[in-house]
């Protein structure tokens, strides 16, 4: 089957080892150009093949001994893995930075989560993120395999999953971007997909919205653990100030309760609505941002 997105189209490759399938690489492209691949991992936690995009920077393929910083980018509700690369102009966007010196090269893993929000409620996600897919990835890719080289980001519902592993697991991500992030406190408005997806509902409710679950697993909730484990991760926060959520406000607060207890982090708040016109017009920033203190990539001869 093939399919066209990045570059150009892509054609299917052969499986990279048991329970894992490389299915589409770029076809036509320079030996060396970037390219965008489509994978899986068979997931025991969700009793289904948990897929992904996995963007490689251009030279990867002749780099045998390199390791390379990994970037975990996140879709919002209702997206699918290809979103980053077709709606959000990923791939343009890193070779940009990459080729001006902006930021290292490195590998972005673009998940697909469908509309569970990244926690373990409708599926457990959460829990297949950390105890497979980075595995997973760790294991098939060059990535360097330390917190200094991995980092996290999302929008809208990515968004609100990118804070909570960079809150939940500081040591584990050098620093997280969320763009647009539905990270609604207390609750989300009345209008918000998260309380029609049937994912922060009570045990045997049928799916039904439960502002309980929602606070338990909002930010709120462990920020002091957060506080307590003494572990600084820089955050990009953005939104547009004309969002249908009044995500703007959301994204301020949580900014300023970032600063107040001395966190690294920046805002952006910048023309537009809930919508991709202001995420892919700002991811270049968003890049830049997380990945100044990255680890490099590394040769290990």
């Amino acid at each position: 089957m093939f399919r066209q997105y990045g570059m150009g189209l892509t054609r299917q490759v052969p499986k990279l080892a048991a329970g894992v399938m490389a299915a589409v690489a770029l076809a036509g492209a320079p030996a060396h150009a970037s390219e965008v691949v489509s994978s899986e991992v068979y997931s025991k936690n969700l009793s289904r093949p948990l897929t992904y995009n996995v963007y490689l920077p251009t030279g990867y393929e002749t780099s045998s001994k390199t390791t390379y910083p990994v970037l975990y980018l996140l879709h919002g509700n209702d997206g699918v893995k290809n979103d980053w690369v077709v709606k959000g102009h990923m791939q343009s966007t890193m070779d940009r930075l990459i080729g001006h010196g902006d930021i290292p090269p490195a590998i972005v893993i673009m998940p697909d989560a469908n509309t569970n929000w990244y926690v373990d409620l409708k599926e457990r996600m959460e829990t297949a993120f950390f105890s497979e897919l980075i595995p997973h990835v760790e294991k098939t890719y060059r990535t360097i395999k330390t917190r200094d080289g991995r980092l996290i980001g999302g929008l809208s519902m990515g968004g609100y999953g990118a804070m909570r592993y960079a809150l939940k697991y500081p040591e584990k991500f050098k620093a997280a971007a969320l763009l647009s992030p539905a990270i609604y406190n207390p609750e989300p408005p009345k209008d918000s997909s998260a309380r029609f997806v049937k994912v922060f509902a009570e045990p045997n409710a049928n799916g039904e919205y439960s502002a309980r679950v929602w606070q338990q697993n909002n930010y709120p909730a462990y920020f002091d653990e957060f506080l307590k484990k003494g572990i600084k991760v820089p955050m990009y926060i953005n939104s547009g100030d004309d969002d249908d959520f009044n995500i703007e406000m959301e994204a301020t607060r949580f900014y300023e309760l970032l600063r107040a207890n001395k966190q690294p982090a920046e805002l952006r708040i910048v023309d537009g609505k809930h919508e991709w016109s202001v995420w892919s017009s700002t991811l270049a920033d968003a890049l830049k941002y997380i990945f100044r203190d990255v680890q490099r990539p590394q040769r290990n001869d």
